[in-house]
């Protein structure tokens, strides 16, 4: 079809040109451009360099997109935001543990060296598969619940956006490593568990709800499994992946436990809240460890039975490690809270799991 040639004249007659407003470009704020120029700091151009001097507001009242600092456009559209005070997501650690996530990434591809695989007995390799098939499952369900809260949180607390964001690209490490070492060796994935407790994880309707149970129990239970990887492992490359997953894990829980404390210092009204939540995910827990094997997943416990057993002969050797797991998983839990600032918790905590430091 033809242009119609009066139109395109029309459409690209200067007249017709919208007038610019070039206002944003304001000669007199070059001194204040200059005021602020960062220069990087021995680590770098990190958070702490970018915001020193900043005194952080504890309150937002802007439910926009506008980036802490910039000016507010009258016309900017409100999103659907939870959190307009600062205290209820943030952790004073947060920008340091977002400089050390973003400097110590690793890839499942190269950092691990597969070529140390050796074929395993074939009861210790179906455990190592099933061990692996439970965790792939499990870091599925500690990528995704963080990204729950990600549209959440106000952009004025945009670092604890940053950090959230590296701990879903930690689990989907995770995930990924986990998956490969089930399938590398010849085993493949085996039995998926129950999922009871990981549903409590994706079903909280608070932040602080969330890390509670998420960072400073969940993860810290399988920081502590990842740090006992040693009797696991069979070679070089399970050692890394536990080395290197339990890196990532200790700045998740760090991240909750700060986070905890800080909620306890600017909103101590909310202390039996807290103890709501933990009581919440310790009650399934429980109901795993009655009997010495966890009932959602059965299959792992004693997966790490005959791991640490050297095999299926050895299992009473293996129970005892399980059991000795379960102690430290408990009293590393417990120092994890007294550190927040809830030390009562030791005698709140369910009976099952204080039995485990009792005897």
């Amino acid at each position: 079809m033809a242009i119609d040639q009066d139109m395109l004249h029309q459409l690209t007659t200067q007249e017709d040109l919208p007038e610019l407003d070039l206002s944003w470009l304001r000669p007199e704020d070059r001194a204040r451009v200059e005021a602020t120029r960062l220069r990087p700091g021995r680590k770098g151009l990190t958070l702490d360099t970018l915001e020193a001097g900043q005194e952080l507001p504890d309150a937002s009242d802007d439910y926009t997109a506008r980036p802490r600092g910039a000016e507010r456009h009258p016309a900017a559209a409100r999103h659907h935001l939870y959190y307009p005070l600062r205290h209820e997501t943030w952790s004073d650690n947060v920008r340091l543990l977002y400089e050390e996530a973003v400097q110590r990434q690793w890839s499942s591809a190269t950092d691990i060296p597969w070529h140390t695989l050796r074929p395993l007995p074939d009861d210790v390799e179906r455990a190592w598969c099933q061990f692996a098939t439970f965790l792939t499952e499990v870091e599925f369900i500690a990528g995704d619940t963080p990204g729950q809260w990600l549209e959440r949180i106000n952009p004025e607390w945009y670092e604890v956006k940053l950090f959230l964001l590296t701990q879903i690209m930690d689990e989907a490490r995770h995930l990924d490593v986990f998956r490969k070492r089930a399938l590398a060796n010849g085993g493949g994935l085996l039995q998926e568990s129950g999922g009871g407790g990981l549903r409590i994880i994706l079903e909280c309707q608070d932040f602080s709800e969330f890390s509670a149970i998420m960072h400073v129990f969940a993860e810290a239970l399988v920081q502590t499994l990842f740090r006992s990887g040693e009797a696991l492992a069979y070679n070089e490359a399970e050692k890394a992946i536990f080395r290197l997953c339990a890196q990532d894990e200790s700045r998740h829980i760090a991240f909750g436990v700060m986070h905890l404390k800080h909620i306890l210092e600017t909103q101590p009204w909310r202390r039996e809240e807290i103890h709501y939540y933990l009581d919440k995910i310790e009650g399934p827990l429980s109901l795993d460890m009655q009997s010495g094997a966890s009932a959602n997943a059965p299959l792992f416990d004693e997966a790490i039975m005959v791991l640490a057993g050297g095999g299926r002969k050895n299992i009473d050797k293996g129970f005892d490690f399980l059991m000795n797991l379960r102690r430290r998983q408990v009293l590393e839990y417990l120092h994890r809270l007294e550190v927040a600032g809830l030390p009562e918790r030791r005698y709140r905590m369910n009976p099952v799991l204080r039995a485990f430091i009792e005897t």
